[in-house]
């Protein structure tokens, strides 16, 4: 997989080694899907709120930042013979994060983690609008983020 790794906040310093996470959080969520990761590329961007905040008005109508957000590529996208296809982007915000894995007394590298699985689950096509597509998505992310060694994230203190 092409990964585009881009640290746009330096709260993001917090976590030691973030680039090695999330390639090992990419690599384990298409381990987990079976596909092939070398069909895509994708990028993420790690971010402050306020980025986040601006994207999420004007791509979902919502004020304020939330943890991340999921931008699929476009269907249909054509790509030379050979070339990765696009997946879509994420992006995280460092705030909302922090704050997140605070509450939930999990350590913040853990909670990134499963934030980046969770974004990339959603450009792969996964979603939880309804009761049957979270237990899907949630136990995928269980999976995963268990490989990798990190507790189960739905599990409360």
């Amino acid at each position: 997989m092409s990964l585009t790794i881009d640290v746009d906040d330096a709260a993001w310093n917090a976590i030691p080694g973030l680039e090695e996470l999330t390639r090992r959080a990419a690599s384990a969520t298409f381990a987990a899907t079976g596909i092939d990761p070398r069909d895509f590329e994708t990028a993420i961007l790690f971010a402050d709120d306020a980025h986040v905040a601006e994207l999420n008005a004007h791509w979902r109508g919502k004020s304020g930042p939330t943890n991340v957000l999921s931008f699929p590529a476009p269907e249909g996208v054509r790509v030379p013979d050979g070339e990765p296809r696009p997946l879509g982007d994420i992006v995280l915000a460092s705030g909302v994060t922090a704050r997140e894995a605070a509450e939930l007394a999990k350590p913040l590298n853990a909670h990134a983690c499963h934030l980046i699985i969770h974004g990339l689950l959603h450009l792969l096509g996964y979603d939880h609008e309804d009761e049957a597509e979270a237990a899907e998505m949630e136990g995928l992310e269980r999976d995963i983020l268990k490989g990798l060694g990190i507790a189960d994230p739905y599990e409360r203190p």
